[in-house]
């Protein structure tokens, strides 16, 4: 199957490490979502957002992007004020939270053992994101949180990584008229040892949100 013809699949079990984890998650977590987790957000978005895979407490258990975990904090209060997002918290996939212009993916869709996708797993679940950034409109903008986002984002739209250097706050154009910004992701890690703070992560919210006004 090519990449750009994949659409995302709910019951996709490709990765057999990835699947038989989630089975035990399931059973020790009945009430857990614990299965591949859908893209969030506009359907047309403006911005297309790319973290690395879902978390064990909060995307894994609400089924949703960034949602219901410490990762979501940051994420969700900086769309909200950018005026991304209706509400500036994130707590369940029911909660009413609406995204505007925005859409929020990963790069791998299911939860990873200790939240660390191998190689062949980022690129078995590159169709999906291929799709995703395939459908994105002209001079729209990716924001690929970590480098392994960054990494999948190249690997999808067939760029050599070594044209293309990951960098918190870097801006690279791509093929067709889109930008790629890249950031530090915004783990409860690179947030509590402050090598992410707000004041940084704000500052490529407000790039991008001038590049888009501009565009």
């Amino acid at each position: 199957m090519k990449k750009e013809t994949m659409i995302f699949d709910p019951d996709c079990r490709l990765c057999p490490r990835l699947a038989t984890f989630l089975d035990e998650v399931k059973t020790n977590n009945p009430n857990y979502f614990a299965r591949p987790v859908p893209p969030f957000g506009d359907e047309h978005p403006k911005l297309l957002i790319v973290g690395l895979a879902p978390g064990m407490h909060g995307a894994n258990r609400t089924g949703r992007p960034f949602t219901g975990d410490h990762a979501g904090i940051l994420l969700y209060q900086t769309l909200n004020k950018y005026g991304f997002a209706s509400a500036p918290v994130s707590v369940a996939a029911d909660d009413g939270l609406v995204l505007k212009g925005c859409r929020i993916t990963n790069a791998v869709k299911c939860l990873p053992p200790e939240n660390k996708p191998e190689g062949s797993e980022v690129a078995q679940c590159n169709g999906y994101l291929a799709a995703e950034i395939a459908a994105l409109p002209r001079h729209a903008a990716i924001l690929a949180l970590g480098n392994v986002a960054h990494g999948a984002v190249l690997k999808a739209l067939g760029l050599k990584a070594s044209g293309y250097r990951f960098a918190h706050a870097a801006r690279h154009a791509l093929p067709e008229g889109r930008l790629l910004y890249d950031s530090y992701h915004c783990s409860r890690y690179n947030t509590q040892t402050k090598r992410l703070t707000e004041a940084m992560f704000h500052a490529v919210f407000e790039h991008i949100s001038q590049e888009l006004k501009g565009a």
